[in-house]
């Protein structure tokens, strides 16, 4: 009985330490390669608990190796885009002003039924309403609404005039340019530099962009 309280202990208390070191996420927001991480260290530490002749210590070790493939994967991803697309995917644009992406639909097998449950769980009830509406790799729905329908608020008094709503997205992450969102845009990585001059892209740690010109560029930390 003692012994069973102490492989119990010490297997909650490497779990626990485990799942700190890969980060505070709640399951919903997780990445699929951290939620099979997770996944896999609960199977794991089921084993010694559930088996008194299996050595506690060969849990452990493979709890850590686990989580030592998701932080370097995790640095990585960081670092190579193509990394981040590979284990995690894209978030992509399942609604562009008001109008259903069906081929998109398709591709993330998202059926409109579930699209629908998506926008009401967030209040939306009238997809022509909707300027966009992505898809995140988490499965969470983002949601700009057409200027239009927006609620107004203090800024918006000077200039009651709807505007167009645009897309921003990124365009460089961490000093590097994501060729795929200027394709996007229409528009070059020579005249994304010239947006940005004097600074250069190795400069920005985040830089966004939308069809209308609007940027948005957060530097990198000295």
């Amino acid at each position: 009985m003692i012994v069973t309280v102490i492989r119990t202990a010490v297997v909650y208390f490497f779990v626990t330490l485990a799942i700190r070191l890969m980060g505070k996420r709640q399951i919903g927001d997780m990445q699929p390669n951290e939620l099979v991480v997770t996944l896999l260290i609960s199977e794991i530490a089921a084993i010694p608990l559930q088996d008194s002749t299996q050595p506690v210590l060969n849990g452990v070790v493979a709890i850590f190796m686990l989580v030592i493939i998701e932080i370097i994967i995790s640095v990585l991803a960081m670092k190579f885009l193509a990394v981040r697309k590979i284990m995690s995917g894209n978030s992509v644009v399942v609604i562009n002003d008001g109008i259903i992406d069906q081929k998109m639909m398709k591709k993330v097998r998202l059926t409109v039924i579930d699209l629908i449950e998506l926008l009401r769980e967030q209040g939306y009830f009238k997809i022509e309403e909707i300027a966009f509406a992505i898809l995140e790799v988490n499965g969470d729905l983002s949601v700009i609404e057409k200027a239009q329908y927006r609620p107004l608020k203090t800024g918006d008094i000077e200039n009651l005039e709807p505007e167009s709503a645009t897309l921003p997205i990124p365009v460089i992450s961490d000093g590097v340019i994501i060729n795929e969102s200027l394709i996007n845009l229409n528009i070059s990585p020579e005249k994304l530099k010239k947006i940005i001059f004097p600074a250069l892209p190795q400069d920005i740690f985040l830089m966004t962009l939308d069809a209308a010109g609007t940027k948005e560029i957060i530097f990198k930390e000295k």
